[in-house]
């Protein structure tokens, strides 16, 4: 089953201007991200709003019939990008997506945002 990270690349932090930035934080961080993930055990996709701007950056975790997970609050860093991949990778090789916290990354510990059950299957 693949697991997904699904990238923000909308996402301004607070300090983001037009002075200052040719393009959002978030393609900053998917750039960084896509370049972790190669060659990895996982995929990853854009897009163009996952709606929590007060969060920016923002990063979803999914699998199909697995927890799902949204982090933000990254900066658009190497360290954030490989912390998530790590995790991503953690989250698929998890049979339930709960990864215990003792194994996730520094990098991405303090950034959970939300958590989402698992979509009900055909047999529910």
């Amino acid at each position: 089953m693949t697991t997904w990270i699904t990238i923000c690349d909308t996402c301004k932090r607070d300090d983001w201007s037009e002075e200052t930035h040719e393009r959002p934080h978030g393609v900053d961080l998917a750039e960084l991200i896509e370049a972790a993930a190669e060659g990895r055990d996982v995929r990853t996709r854009r897009v163009s709003c996952l709606m929590g701007c007060k969060q920016g950056c923002n990063v979803a975790i999914q699998a199909e019939g697995k927890l799902a997970y949204t982090l933000g609050r990254f900066e658009p860093v190497a360290e954030a990008a490989e912390g998530i991949v790590a995790y991503a990778e953690m989250h698929g090789a998890s049979a339930s997506g709960q990864v215990p916290f003792r194994d996730w990354p520094q990098a991405i510990k303090g950034h959970f945002v939300t958590r989402h059950p698992p979509l009900p299957g055909a047999e529910d």
